[in-house]
Protein backbone atom coordinates (compact mmCIF):
# COMPACT_ATOMS: atom_id res chain seq x y z
CA UNK A 1 0.00 0.00 0.00
CA UNK A 2 1.49 3.19 -0.99
CA UNK A 3 0.89 6.09 0.59
CA UNK A 4 1.16 9.56 -1.36
CA UNK A 5 1.71 13.29 0.50
CA UNK A 6 2.06 16.58 -1.21
CA UNK A 7 4.40 18.83 -1.27
CA UNK A 8 2.42 21.21 0.94
CA UNK A 9 2.16 17.95 3.44
CA UNK A 10 5.69 17.11 3.82
CA UNK A 11 6.61 21.23 4.20
CA UNK A 12 4.36 21.14 7.36
CA UNK A 13 6.02 17.68 8.34
CA UNK A 14 8.74 19.58 8.42
CA UNK A 15 7.71 22.36 9.86
CA UNK A 16 6.48 20.71 12.62
CA UNK A 17 10.04 18.42 13.30
CA UNK A 18 11.58 21.81 13.44
CA UNK A 19 9.35 23.27 16.06
CA UNK A 20 10.10 20.00 18.03
CA UNK A 21 13.52 20.01 17.95
CA UNK A 22 14.03 23.96 18.96
CA UNK A 23 11.28 23.42 21.79
CA UNK A 24 13.62 20.60 23.24
CA UNK A 25 16.67 22.71 22.76
CA UNK A 26 15.14 25.35 24.55
CA UNK A 27 14.13 22.87 27.50
CA UNK A 28 17.44 21.79 27.37
CA UNK A 29 19.21 25.33 27.33
CA UNK A 30 16.65 26.15 30.40
CA UNK A 31 17.46 22.89 32.50
CA UNK A 32 19.16 24.38 35.90
CA UNK A 33 22.59 22.95 36.71
CA UNK A 34 23.52 20.27 39.05
CA UNK A 35 25.31 22.81 40.92
CA UNK A 36 22.05 25.14 41.30
CA UNK A 37 20.83 25.51 45.00
CA UNK A 38 17.11 26.92 46.11
CA UNK A 39 17.67 30.35 47.71
CA UNK A 40 15.70 28.44 50.54
CA UNK A 41 18.12 26.48 51.28
CA UNK A 42 21.40 29.15 51.27
CA UNK A 43 19.52 32.23 52.73
CA UNK A 44 17.18 33.23 55.75
CA UNK A 45 14.72 35.63 55.92
CA UNK A 46 15.16 38.13 58.46
CA UNK A 47 12.87 38.10 61.50
CA UNK A 48 12.09 34.63 60.85
CA UNK A 49 13.77 32.50 63.23
CA UNK A 50 13.46 30.20 66.64
CA UNK A 51 13.28 31.35 70.22
CA UNK A 52 15.33 29.12 72.58
CA UNK A 53 12.87 28.31 75.86
CA UNK A 54 14.35 27.02 79.23
CA UNK A 55 12.72 25.64 82.54
CA UNK A 56 12.86 23.45 85.43
CA UNK A 57 10.92 20.82 86.99
CA UNK A 58 10.78 17.42 88.76
CA UNK A 59 10.73 13.93 87.19
CA UNK A 60 8.84 11.26 88.61
CA UNK A 61 7.89 7.42 89.00
CA UNK A 62 11.86 6.60 88.71
CA UNK A 63 13.14 3.27 89.38
CA UNK A 64 15.07 4.09 92.59
CA UNK A 65 17.42 5.87 90.53
CA UNK A 66 16.61 9.42 91.25
CA UNK A 67 18.25 12.34 92.85
CA UNK A 68 19.98 12.02 96.33
CA UNK A 69 18.92 13.82 99.27
CA UNK A 70 22.42 14.45 100.63
CA UNK A 71 24.29 15.64 97.14
CA UNK A 72 21.06 16.83 95.67
CA UNK A 73 19.30 19.26 98.38
CA UNK A 74 17.60 21.45 96.11
CA UNK A 75 15.16 18.28 94.61
CA UNK A 76 14.12 17.83 98.15
CA UNK A 77 13.21 21.51 98.60
CA UNK A 78 11.61 21.31 94.82
CA UNK A 79 9.36 18.59 95.83
CA UNK A 80 8.64 20.06 99.31
CA UNK A 81 7.59 23.69 97.55
CA UNK A 82 5.12 21.63 94.97
CA UNK A 83 3.27 19.43 97.58
CA UNK A 84 2.75 22.53 99.28
CA UNK A 85 1.04 24.14 96.24
CA UNK A 86 -0.94 21.47 95.65
CA UNK A 87 -2.29 21.43 99.39
CA UNK A 88 -0.43 19.00 100.90
CA UNK A 89 1.72 20.06 103.90
CA UNK A 90 5.06 18.68 105.09
CA UNK A 91 6.51 19.55 108.17
CA UNK A 92 9.50 20.77 108.32
CA UNK A 93 11.19 18.22 110.64
CA UNK A 94 9.98 15.55 108.21
CA UNK A 95 12.92 14.28 106.11
CA UNK A 96 12.05 13.56 102.17
CA UNK A 97 13.80 10.97 100.44
CA UNK A 98 13.34 11.77 96.38
CA UNK A 99 15.30 8.78 95.28
CA UNK A 100 12.01 8.16 92.96
CA UNK A 101 12.51 11.67 91.77
CA UNK A 102 14.61 13.90 90.06
CA UNK A 103 15.54 17.50 89.21
CA UNK A 104 15.49 18.46 85.55
CA UNK A 105 15.78 21.12 83.09
CA UNK A 106 13.87 21.71 79.74
CA UNK A 107 14.69 23.04 76.93
CA UNK A 108 13.01 23.64 73.79
CA UNK A 109 13.30 25.92 70.81
CA UNK A 110 9.79 27.86 69.83
CA UNK A 111 9.72 27.98 65.45
CA UNK A 112 8.70 30.78 63.69
CA UNK A 113 4.97 31.60 63.91
CA UNK A 114 3.85 28.82 66.50
CA UNK A 115 0.25 29.56 67.76
CA UNK A 116 -1.12 28.88 70.98
CA UNK A 117 -2.04 25.37 71.06
CA UNK A 118 0.45 24.12 68.60
CA UNK A 119 2.81 21.10 70.30
CA UNK A 120 6.49 21.49 70.52
CA UNK A 121 9.02 18.62 71.16
CA UNK A 122 11.50 19.09 74.65
CA UNK A 123 14.52 17.89 75.66
CA UNK A 124 14.73 16.69 79.67
CA UNK A 125 18.59 16.86 81.25
CA UNK A 126 19.07 15.69 84.94
CA UNK A 127 20.68 18.45 86.77
CA UNK A 128 21.36 16.12 90.26
CA UNK A 129 22.80 12.91 90.48
CA UNK A 130 20.37 11.14 89.32
CA UNK A 131 21.61 7.55 87.61
CA UNK A 132 18.20 7.34 84.86
CA UNK A 133 15.01 8.97 83.77
CA UNK A 134 14.24 6.25 82.20
CA UNK A 135 10.56 5.76 83.25
CA UNK A 136 9.81 8.38 84.64
CA UNK A 137 6.88 11.14 83.86
CA UNK A 138 7.97 15.02 83.85
CA UNK A 139 4.97 17.27 86.00
CA UNK A 140 4.14 20.21 84.63
CA UNK A 141 6.67 22.70 83.77
CA UNK A 142 6.94 26.28 82.55
CA UNK A 143 9.19 27.22 79.82
CA UNK A 144 10.70 30.66 79.95
CA UNK A 145 12.29 32.71 77.02
CA UNK A 146 15.13 35.40 77.40
CA UNK A 147 12.52 37.87 78.48
CA UNK A 148 11.39 36.00 81.42
CA UNK A 149 7.71 35.29 80.25
CA UNK A 150 6.18 31.83 80.01
CA UNK A 151 5.77 30.50 76.34
CA UNK A 152 5.02 27.01 76.81
CA UNK A 153 4.08 24.42 79.28
CA UNK A 154 5.50 21.01 79.73
CA UNK A 155 4.17 17.61 80.62
CA UNK A 156 4.07 14.09 79.32
CA UNK A 157 6.32 10.37 79.87
CA UNK A 158 9.85 10.85 78.63
CA UNK A 159 11.29 9.09 75.91
CA UNK A 160 14.80 7.59 77.12
CA UNK A 161 17.75 6.58 74.81
CA UNK A 162 20.27 5.31 77.23
CA UNK A 163 20.19 2.34 79.92
CA UNK A 164 22.25 1.66 82.67
CA UNK A 165 22.68 -1.36 84.87
CA UNK A 166 25.18 -2.47 87.45
CA UNK A 167 26.02 -5.36 89.80
CA UNK A 168 25.98 -6.28 93.70
CA UNK A 169 29.50 -6.88 92.63
CA UNK A 170 30.66 -3.80 91.50
CA UNK A 171 30.10 -4.47 87.64
CA UNK A 172 28.29 -1.45 85.67
CA UNK A 173 27.29 -0.59 81.69
CA UNK A 174 26.01 2.05 80.60
CA UNK A 175 24.45 2.40 77.07
CA UNK A 176 23.98 6.23 75.67
CA UNK A 177 22.97 8.75 78.14
CA UNK A 178 20.54 7.25 80.47
CA UNK A 179 20.31 10.57 81.58
CA UNK A 180 18.58 12.76 79.08
CA UNK A 181 15.30 11.91 77.27
CA UNK A 182 12.75 13.33 75.36
CA UNK A 183 8.89 14.41 74.98
CA UNK A 184 8.01 14.69 71.63
CA UNK A 185 5.23 17.15 71.31
CA UNK A 186 5.74 17.32 75.16
CA UNK A 187 5.09 21.29 75.02
CA UNK A 188 2.01 23.17 74.30
CA UNK A 189 2.36 26.84 73.54
CA UNK A 190 0.69 29.18 75.32
CA UNK A 191 2.11 32.55 73.99
CA UNK A 192 3.55 33.22 70.43
CA UNK A 193 6.53 35.27 69.92
CA UNK A 194 5.84 38.92 67.21
CA UNK A 195 7.16 38.42 63.76
CA UNK A 196 8.32 41.84 62.01
CA UNK A 197 7.89 39.27 58.53
CA UNK A 198 4.16 41.26 57.88
CA UNK A 199 5.79 44.75 58.44
CA UNK A 200 7.09 47.11 56.05
CA UNK A 201 7.50 47.08 52.21
CA UNK A 202 10.43 45.13 51.56
CA UNK A 203 12.12 41.92 53.16
CA UNK A 204 15.59 41.07 54.02
CA UNK A 205 17.26 37.59 52.77
CA UNK A 206 20.73 36.93 54.93
CA UNK A 207 23.01 34.11 53.43
CA UNK A 208 23.81 31.21 55.63
CA UNK A 209 27.54 32.11 54.51
CA UNK A 210 28.63 35.04 53.25
CA UNK A 211 29.98 35.93 49.89
CA UNK A 212 29.42 38.34 47.25
CA UNK A 213 29.58 36.57 44.33
CA UNK A 214 26.46 34.47 46.31
CA UNK A 215 24.23 37.53 46.99
CA UNK A 216 24.93 39.27 43.42
CA UNK A 217 23.52 35.64 42.00
CA UNK A 218 20.73 36.12 44.38
CA UNK A 219 19.92 39.47 43.44
CA UNK A 220 20.19 38.64 39.64
CA UNK A 221 18.05 35.67 39.94
CA UNK A 222 15.85 37.63 41.80
CA UNK A 223 15.54 40.30 39.10
CA UNK A 224 15.09 38.23 36.14
CA UNK A 225 12.40 36.34 37.60
CA UNK A 226 10.10 39.21 39.32
CA UNK A 227 11.24 42.38 37.71
CA UNK A 228 14.60 45.12 37.22
CA UNK A 229 15.01 46.48 40.72
CA UNK A 230 13.42 44.65 42.94
CA UNK A 231 16.01 42.87 44.96
CA UNK A 232 19.08 44.88 45.67
CA UNK A 233 22.46 43.85 47.19
CA UNK A 234 23.18 45.60 51.02
CA UNK A 235 26.22 43.35 51.54
CA UNK A 236 27.88 40.02 51.11
CA UNK A 237 25.23 38.32 53.00
CA UNK A 238 22.27 40.84 52.67
CA UNK A 239 19.51 40.88 49.93
CA UNK A 240 16.60 43.76 50.06
CA UNK A 241 13.73 42.45 48.29
CA UNK A 242 10.94 44.28 47.40
CA UNK A 243 7.53 42.64 48.37
CA UNK A 244 3.28 43.77 48.39
CA UNK A 245 2.30 44.75 51.84
CA UNK A 246 -0.43 42.85 52.03
CA UNK A 247 -0.16 39.39 53.67
CA UNK A 248 -1.61 36.77 51.69
CA UNK A 249 0.35 38.06 48.31
CA UNK A 250 3.79 38.42 50.36
CA UNK A 251 3.76 34.79 51.42
CA UNK A 252 3.29 33.67 47.86
CA UNK A 253 5.93 36.14 47.08
CA UNK A 254 8.05 34.68 49.48
CA UNK A 255 6.95 30.93 48.00
CA UNK A 256 8.04 32.12 44.95
CA UNK A 257 11.49 33.29 45.04
CA UNK A 258 12.44 31.13 47.89
CA UNK A 259 12.23 28.52 44.81
CA UNK A 260 14.14 29.99 42.48
CA UNK A 261 17.83 28.19 41.79
CA UNK A 262 20.79 30.25 42.39
CA UNK A 263 24.39 28.42 41.74
CA UNK A 264 26.73 29.76 44.82
CA UNK A 265 29.76 31.18 44.30
CA UNK A 266 32.83 29.15 44.97
CA UNK A 267 33.85 29.54 48.61
CA UNK A 268 37.74 31.03 49.38
CA UNK A 269 40.38 28.57 49.33
CA UNK A 270 41.15 27.65 52.76
CA UNK A 271 43.00 24.68 54.17
CA UNK A 272 41.14 23.81 57.84
CA UNK A 273 43.36 21.70 59.95
CA UNK A 274 41.85 20.69 63.66
CA UNK A 275 44.57 20.34 65.91
CA UNK A 276 42.94 17.64 68.33
CA UNK A 277 41.46 15.51 66.05
CA UNK A 278 44.26 15.74 63.56
CA UNK A 279 42.00 16.40 60.37
CA UNK A 280 42.88 18.01 57.93
CA UNK A 281 39.82 19.57 55.02
CA UNK A 282 41.37 21.21 51.93
CA UNK A 283 39.11 23.24 49.67
CA UNK A 284 38.99 22.37 45.78
CA UNK A 285 40.20 26.08 45.27
CA UNK A 286 43.52 25.54 47.35
CA UNK A 287 46.77 26.02 44.77
CA UNK A 288 50.40 25.87 45.11
CA UNK A 289 53.58 27.44 43.26
CA UNK A 290 56.22 26.00 42.58
CA UNK A 291 58.43 24.55 45.54
CA UNK A 292 60.20 21.63 46.44
CA UNK A 293 59.45 19.51 49.64
CA UNK A 294 61.41 17.16 51.49
CA UNK A 295 60.00 15.89 55.14
CA UNK A 296 61.70 13.36 57.48
CA UNK A 297 61.46 12.82 60.91
CA UNK A 298 63.84 11.73 63.65
CA UNK A 299 62.72 8.03 65.30
CA UNK A 300 64.61 8.02 68.82
CA UNK A 301 64.56 4.47 70.90
CA UNK A 302 65.69 4.20 74.53
CA UNK A 303 65.45 0.78 75.45
CA UNK A 304 66.58 -0.25 79.26
CA UNK A 305 68.60 -3.35 79.74
CA UNK A 306 69.34 -3.69 83.45
CA UNK A 307 72.14 -6.03 84.86
CA UNK A 308 72.37 -7.78 87.99
CA UNK A 309 75.81 -7.23 90.15
CA UNK A 310 76.14 -10.21 92.02
CA UNK A 311 79.25 -10.04 94.84
CA UNK A 312 82.07 -12.89 95.25
CA UNK A 313 81.38 -15.45 97.93
CA UNK A 314 82.48 -13.77 101.25
CA UNK A 315 82.87 -10.35 100.17
CA UNK A 316 80.84 -9.03 102.16
CA UNK A 317 78.80 -6.85 99.24
CA UNK A 318 75.01 -6.89 98.30
CA UNK A 319 73.31 -7.67 95.28
CA UNK A 320 72.48 -4.55 93.07
CA UNK A 321 71.09 -3.72 89.92
CA UNK A 322 72.81 -1.53 87.66
CA UNK A 323 71.01 0.28 84.63
CA UNK A 324 71.91 -0.15 81.50
CA UNK A 325 70.44 2.02 78.83
CA UNK A 326 71.21 2.01 75.26
CA UNK A 327 69.77 5.22 73.12
CA UNK A 328 68.99 4.62 68.85
CA UNK A 329 68.64 7.70 66.75
CA UNK A 330 67.22 6.70 63.30
CA UNK A 331 66.24 9.08 60.83
CA UNK A 332 63.58 8.03 58.48
CA UNK A 333 64.50 8.22 54.43
CA UNK A 334 62.01 10.16 53.01
CA UNK A 335 62.04 11.75 49.12
CA UNK A 336 62.13 14.85 47.92
CA UNK A 337 59.20 15.99 45.70
CA UNK A 338 58.13 19.16 43.40
CA UNK A 339 55.05 21.11 43.04
CA UNK A 340 54.51 22.36 39.07
CA UNK A 341 52.91 25.71 38.92
CA UNK A 342 48.92 25.90 40.32
CA UNK A 343 48.78 22.47 40.72
CA UNK A 344 45.22 21.51 41.80
CA UNK A 345 43.81 19.18 45.60
CA UNK A 346 44.14 15.88 43.93
CA UNK A 347 48.14 16.56 42.92
CA UNK A 348 48.71 18.04 46.39
CA UNK A 349 47.15 15.01 48.37
CA UNK A 350 48.97 12.82 45.40
CA UNK A 351 52.58 13.85 46.57
CA UNK A 352 52.34 13.99 50.00
CA UNK A 353 50.62 10.28 50.02
CA UNK A 354 53.91 9.61 48.34
CA UNK A 355 56.10 10.15 50.37
CA UNK A 356 53.62 8.71 52.89
CA UNK A 357 53.15 11.53 55.35
CA UNK A 358 50.60 11.28 58.16
CA UNK A 359 47.79 13.64 58.96
CA UNK A 360 50.49 15.39 61.15
CA UNK A 361 53.20 15.06 58.73
CA UNK A 362 51.10 17.12 56.53
CA UNK A 363 50.11 19.60 58.46
CA UNK A 364 53.77 20.20 59.33
CA UNK A 365 54.21 20.39 55.23
CA UNK A 366 51.33 22.91 54.55
CA UNK A 367 52.77 24.84 57.57
CA UNK A 368 55.85 24.98 55.59
CA UNK A 369 54.38 25.49 52.08
CA UNK A 370 52.26 28.62 53.81
CA UNK A 371 55.41 30.60 55.27
CA UNK A 372 57.54 30.06 51.87
CA UNK A 373 54.69 31.85 50.22
CA UNK A 374 53.74 28.75 48.06
CA UNK A 375 50.52 27.58 49.37
CA UNK A 376 47.75 30.18 47.36
CA UNK A 377 45.12 29.90 50.92
CA UNK A 378 44.06 30.69 53.76
CA UNK A 379 45.70 28.44 56.62
CA UNK A 380 43.38 28.34 59.51
CA UNK A 381 43.89 26.10 62.55
CA UNK A 382 40.56 25.13 64.78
Amino acid sequence: MKVICSQRQVTAARRLMLKSVMLLMLFVGVVVPVQAERIKDIAAIAGVRTNQLIGYGLVVGLDGTGDKVNSSPFTEQSLRSMLNQLGVVVPPTTKINPKNVAAVSLSAELPPFSKPGQKIDVTVSSVGDAKSLRGGTLLMSPLKGADGQVYAVAQGNLVVGGLSAAGADGSKITINIPSVGRIPNGATVERGVHSPFAEGNYLTLNLHSSDFTTAQRVVDSINEAVGPGVAQALDASSVRVSSPTNPAQRVSFVSLIENLQVNPGEAAARVIVNSRTGTVVISNQVRVTPAAVSHGSLVVTISENPQVSQPEPLAGGVTAVVPDSTVDVEESSSRMFLFDPGVSLDEVVRAVNQVGAAPSDLVAILEALKQAGALKAELLVI
